[in-house]
């Protein structure tokens, strides 16, 4: 891989996983450039959502999907030859064409949707599988699958925690680079990558040094069993093709 052919990973998760942390592993690397949650702009844009710093993220981004994508498959790195793409599915609406995922190496962050329902109520008042992007996730999963003939990377958020190293050494192997110790710390704080949301979402891994060990599960409150139901049908479909970390 030369400098000026970069490898393009886009990985896609929904919210409330370790997504960010993942980031900050890739980051890490001296060979490696990151962009953060790039489609969220248009994401609150175009739905007229309204999420934390609403209006500070759409004045900072730039929300003519176009263009983005245009930067996420065309403009050169910062640095390295590697570029990580932090991706938050449901900001991938019907109105952005799909052509461009061609030319990336998607990858996929998935977690129970128990805890993703039980940690997103922590932050709003209400949920949606709009909101959580499990559906999206298992389009892309299926688009990337058919084009390539077989399952692309899936890797699981507890199984990160649980073991850092054979989990990234799986990754970077399904996506052809060679794993990087540094990937598994990293200072704390915040990054210049890091998007104008971080202040409302940020704070644990802003604390961090590396993966957490995972937690006990948590529960959602009752209700949304059904909402948990419709979305699992999504998760073990990419569930059964998760990086295990087995040599």
């Amino acid at each position: 891989m030369s400098p000026t052919s970069p490898l393009r990973i886009a990985m896609w998760s929904g919210p409330r996983n370790i997504s960010t942390a993942m980031m900050r592993a890739f980051e890490n690397r001296a060979d490696c450039s990151v962009v953060d949650e790039p489609l969220y702009g248009f994401y609150l844009a175009e739905t007229g959502i309204d999420h934390p710093g609403r209006d500070t993220i759409v004045a900072a981004m730039d929300c003519d999907w176009r263009r983005v994508v245009a930067g996420l498959t065309e403009a050169p790195l910062d640095k390295g030859h590697i570029h990580y793409q932090k991706h938050m599915t449901h900001h991938l609406l019907p109105a952005v064409e799909r052509g461009w995922l061609d030319r990336v190496v998607n990858c996929f962050l998935i977690r129970d949707p128990v805890e993703v329902v039980a940690s997103y109520l922590e932050k709003r008042d209400a949920v949606t599988l709009a909101d959580i992007g499990i559906r999206e996730q298992a389009e892309i999963f299926e688009r990337a699958a058919d084009r390539l003939g077989h399952a692309p990377p899936v890797i699981e958020g507890r199984d990160v925690q649980a073991a850092p190293e054979a989990m990234l050494r799986a990754l970077c192997a399904a996506v052809g680079i060679t794993f990087d110790p540094a990937m598994l710390s990293w200072p704390p704080g915040r990054r210049a990558s890091d998007g104008v949301w971080a202040p409302h979402w940020y704070g644990a891994v802003e604390a961090s040094t590396g993966f957490s060990p995972p937690g006990p599960a948590k529960a959602p409150p009752p209700g949304f069993d059904d909402l948990i139901e419709e979305a699992r049908v999504y998760y073990e479909r990419l569930r059964r093709h998760r990086l295990t970390g087995a040599h």
